[in-house]
């Protein structure tokens, strides 16, 4: 097998920190992906908008969450809530996000991890 790659998110090949969270990226062949770890009190619009420069997230993802909880809030729409198990998918329309409970949120993102938080 000429292409046979293993890795795992304790050695990722890059770290994404920010106020009370991180993300870890592991690069593939055409495919990166990306571990996002957030906690109590985190919040996109608060936490990652200084690093990307937009007010809200415009990336698309799609992920599985493994912990915790949080929400996907886009403007004039409900609040949708993600919970352990939850496969999502979210568009580039602009988006907030925040954690909730005490729980550190855990989620795994197979789209978009590229230019999160970048």
């Amino acid at each position: 097998m000429d292409d046979y790659i293993v890795k795992q998110f304790e050695n990722p090949d890059e770290v994404r920190e920010f106020d009370k969270g991180k993300y870890e990226v592991v690069n593939l062949p055409n495919m990166t992906i990306g571990k996002a770890t957030y906690h109590k009190g985190w919040k996109w619009s608060v936490d990652v908008s200084p690093l990307s420069g937009t007010e809200f997230c415009e990336t698309e993802h799609l992920g599985m969450v493994l912990e915790g909880s949080a929400t996907v809030a886009f403007k004039d729409q409900p609040v949708q809530k993600l919970e352990p198990g939850d496969i999502f998918y979210v568009p580039q329309t602009p988006h907030d996000s925040w954690v909730l409970g005490d729980e550190d949120y855990v989620s795994i993102h197979f789209m978009g991890a590229d230019k999160y938080a970048d």
